[in-house]
């Protein structure tokens, strides 16, 4: 089994905090996740996260007009400069404060950032191909200017359209225009007037006017206009003046965030009820009044074109882009605003179903990173969730006392079971044949299963003497294996006549259960961090593992022992199989998840879930300078105003680890509650306190060829394809594992000749050239060539396949993926098009048309017995080759 997984998304949360960015083209969406930054492409409906990650959570963010440089600064000061279309970090810098507002200028010469009071004018770092000369610079962060007159911290940066000029808000109740460099006669000036801070300034699109807005709902209008002078009456003076006031008539409400496009004179305010309004400037014309949100708006930005309008909301986690003339939604995406209990990947992997704490339960799909359907019928925290092996049926368990049934193609709940008494389920398992449904709680120690078909309460296991904590079927479903608190774990026979138990006894409370695929083995994670094989037949442990000092590391910042005395505190919570059944990966209250080796019980690899130090955990040495007489400097909450009850309020309960992950307020504390493998086996997925962290085998370009000699080169490959001597061509060219290479030449072989390369093609090819056939028909749009292909290996190399089925799993389960999807896009194409086929069809024919023509000519035989149908008339071309 190939072990190098790297991350490659994240998925479950949308947005935390941060300001939102549009790409210069305005198609694509620039999303703060935590310590990581997610990209959303809202033509092509794909998200993807960069690379990187920040020791802290990200509060603000800045995009070069190019669109090729991005600044990302976190809440330490900390400042990473990446490459968006290459995705690599270029720069590492630190401003050593937390930076409250970020711009660059419209030329893309020069950037502002605020850090508190002061201002700093930086000049842009410059790269191969956005400078001047195309050379990079030695030192790439360079300062231009300092400003020290504000004396509060500075909330926006706006700059004019020529990049001479830049306005600053500030909570000083003020807004001051600021020259790049020195002009002769000019002034800083300070535009007062607000009577409490002051949100956003912007210039108009002929700067000769500037709009104001403060947190109490006043706009201001400031025109450049002559006043006589207070010494002398008789001369004048030219200055900013207040020229028009408007206020927002929305009573105890503050304004959160505000925008201006200039180019078509839209004002775009949010408000701290979820409200916002667009006006028309300089009249004041609401245009749209809408709520959008249950808790304040947090930010709000205009793309480019002014269409399209993206909202954030940090408080749940709600992420909108509105396009305000058609008033309909181009992205509508919301995580969850509590922490994740359980995931399962659908069977054909492509989905993955999250579920957690707020009763929510959210279908993601993998490829696009987007969130297609939300349940919301659970009235309490949801607890685990299966999928049946086959069809689209999903079963979620809840603390409400309700186990319910899903369609995942009509998106409804068909089948809701209930215990006869209240009982609050934690633990889930579904039979392999969709036809029993097994649940445990932690209220009472039975198990009980219903039937799906019939709704009804069948029996209830007893045995255990302690709340039942894990539930997993076997893959052939003669078995079912159960964890208790009672420090057992016991194998079911659920259809035989006597429903009795093999009872294996461990030496701590049982966590987690599950099933090998071959349903011969059953791993078991107790709460004395070890892990345990223990074999089904005869009930005997076969392995283990000490994993007491893998799953150690990281400290709370309240805690008083170090990382290393600390272990046998943290366990593994819950843990899964690989796809072939050779590993095993587990997770729990650690920032690691290990994945072992089950045969000889070693570690393979360990994974660290995050390294955000705004999260409890994730460090490993506290630093005594940040230990005051108070306690620990990071529970001190300096967020929020003064007078800004909500910034302070604390609304969690005490000795609560669990809360509101997307407000990153409490800090929270990093675990994975959850993991599970796709089932090609070529990613896994975790739920974290971060969100729903995809990890995949690495996708990047790697060299590794085997039996390759000097005479194999892309020149020799190319020429043996031009003689025609296809098969020795295409094995060139997976010897020199080079993906253009292979699909130039997979592509330029007849479709005759498909079934005569692949019947001999080597065994030892078989394996990567299914894998490169599966990635072909995601990306692809040869349809027909690649259904033929995998129909030739399937007719050619089935005995092989089905003999070797191990080695094959990952591969097979790709390829069916990939059918699938063909099958589920042409299946939804043809409904879409039944109608445009139908009336098509019913289209009279050229013929028809003809007869019809020679009718209302003339009514009478004569007129029929003129119209010719045979070879020999003038119009014999016009019928050929039609079928009447």
């Amino acid at each position: 089994m190939k072990t190098d997984f790297q991350f490659s998304n994240l998925l479950g949360t949308v947005y935390t905090r941060g300001n939102l960015l549009f790409s210069p083209d305005g198609t694509s969406l620039l999303s703060p996740v935590g310590n990581r930054v997610t990209v959303f492409d809202l033509v092509n409906s794909k998200s993807h996260t960069l690379p990187f990650a920040h020791r802290k959570n990200i509060s603000r963010l800045a995009l070069h007009p190019s669109g090729n440089l991005l600044l990302t600064v976190d809440t330490d000061g900390k400042v990473i400069l990446t490459h968006v279309l290459r995705r690599i970090v270029l720069y590492h810098f630190s401003f050593r404060s937390a930076a409250t507002a970020l711009s660059f200028s419209p030329c893309g010469r020069y950037f502002a950032v605020a850090i508190g009071r002061r201002i700093e004018l930086w000049h842009t770092p410059t790269t191969p191909d956005a400078g001047d000369d195309g050379a990079l610079e030695f030192a790439p962060f360079i300062r231009h200017h300092v400003h020290t007159q504000h004396f509060d911290d500075v909330r926006s940066i706006e700059w004019s359209s020529d990049s001479r000029f830049f306005l600053s808000a500030s909570k000083d109740l003020t807004a001051r225009v600021w020259s790049v460099d020195a002009i002769e006669g000019f002034v800083p000036t300070t535009l007062a007037g607000h009577k409490q801070g002051v949100i956003g300034a912007w210039f108009s699109e002929t700067q000769e006017t500037i709009y104001t807005i403060s947190k109490d709902g006043a706009l201001f209008r400031w025109e450049w206009t002559e006043r006589p002078s207070r010494k002398n009456e008789l001369e004048t003076t030219e200055n900013w003046n207040i020229v028009e006031r408007h206020y927002f008539q929305q009573n105890h409400v503050d304004v959160k965030c505000a925008t201006y496009h200039a180019k078509s004179n839209l004002l775009v305010v949010g408000f701290s009820n979820g409200l916002f309004t667009i006006h028309e400037l300089p009249d004041f014309t609401q245009i749209q009044n809408m709520s959008l949100s249950q808790s304040g708006i947090d930010k709000v930005t205009i793309n480019k074109s002014g269409e399209w309008l993206a909202f954030g909301a940090s408080r749940l986690g709600q992420l909108l882009v509105w396009e305000w003339q058609s008033e309909s939604y181009i992205l509508k995406q919301q995580g969850h605003h509590d922490s994740m209990n359980c995931i399962v990947y659908s069977p054909d992997g492509q989905r993955v179903v999250t579920a957690a704490d707020d009763g929510k339960i959210k279908v993601w799909d993998v490829k696009s990173g987007f969130c297609i359907v939300t349940f919301t019928e659970h009235t309490s925290g949801v607890t685990a969730c299966e999928f049946a092996k086959r069809g689209n049926v999903l079963f979620t368990a809840s603390l409400d006392g309700s186990i319910r049934a899903w369609d995942l193609i009509r998106y409804r709940n068909f089948r809701t079971f209930t215990a006869p008494t209240r009982l609050s389920f934690s633990s889930l398992a579904i039979d392999p044949s969709g036809e029993v449904v097994c649940a445990g709680s932690i209220d009472s120690f039975d198990i009980h299963i219903w039937s799906v078909q019939t709704g009804q309460l069948l029996d209830q296991l007893a045995g255990h003497e302690g709340p039942v904590s894990s539930l997993s079927f076997a893959a052939d479903g003669g078995s079912l294996v159960s964890g208790s608190w009672d420090r057992t774990v016991r194998i079911w026979n659920v259809f035989g006549r006597t429903q009795t138990s093999e009872p294996c006894q461990l030496q701590s409370d049982v966590l987690c259960v599950a099933f090998r695929p071959d349903s011969k083995q059953v791993a078991v994670s107790s709460l004395d961090g070890q892990v345990s094989f223990w074999a089904v037949s005869d009930a005997v442990q076969v392995g283990g593992v000490d994993a007491r000092r893998d799953v150690s590391g990281g400290r709370r910042i309240s805690d008083r022992r170090t990382a290393a005395s600390a272990a046998g505190t943290k366990s593994f919570h819950t843990i899964t199989y690989s796809a072939d059944g050779s590993c095993v990966l587990a997770g729990g209250n650690s920032k690691y998840m290990c994945l072992y080796d089950v045969q000889s019980g070693a570690l393979v690899k360990k994974f660290t879930v995050s390294i955000n130090l705004s999260i409890d955990g994730t460090q490993e040495f506290l630093n005594s300078r940040n230990l005051t007489e108070a306690g620990p400097r990071g529970l001190i909450t300096d967020s929020g105003d003064i007078s800004d009850e909500e910034g302070h309020m604390d609304r969690t309960l005490p000795g609560a680890t669990r809360g509101e992950a997307s407000s990153r307020r409490q800090r929270p504390e990093v675990k994975v509650t959850s993991v599970a493998f796709s089932p090609t086996g070529r990613s896994f997925c975790a739920a974290s306190t971060e969100g729903l962290l995809i990890y995949s085998l690495d996708t990047t370009a790697q060299f590794l060829p085997f039996d390759l000699d000097v005479s194999i080169t892309p020149d020799s490959t190319r020429k043996t394809l031009q003689d025609r001597d296809y098969l020795k061509a295409l094995i060139m060219a997976f010897k020199l594992d080079e993906r253009t290479l292979i699909r130039y030449v997979y592509e330029r072989i007849p479709r005759s000749d498909i079934a005569l390369v692949v019947k001999e093609t080597p065994g030892e090819y078989i394996a990567p050239l299914l894998r490169f056939i599966a990635q072909q028909a995601d990306e692809s749009s040869h349809l027909e060539f690649n259904l033929l292909w995998i129909e030739a290996i399937v007719s050619s190399h089935g005995r092989h396949l089905k003999d070797l089925s191990g080695q094959f799993t990952a591969e097979l389960r790709s390829v069916q993926k990939a059918v699938v999807r063909i099958q589920n896009e042409l299946k939804r194409l043809a409904e879409e098009n039944s109608y445009a086929i139908d009336y098509i069809l019913a289209q009279p024919t050229k013929k028809d048309a003809l007869v019809r023509r020679e009718l209302d000519l003339g009514s009478d035989d004569d007129a029929m017995d003129s119209v010719e149908f045979d070879g020999d008339s003038n119009t014999s071309g016009d019928w050929e080759g039609f079928d009447t």
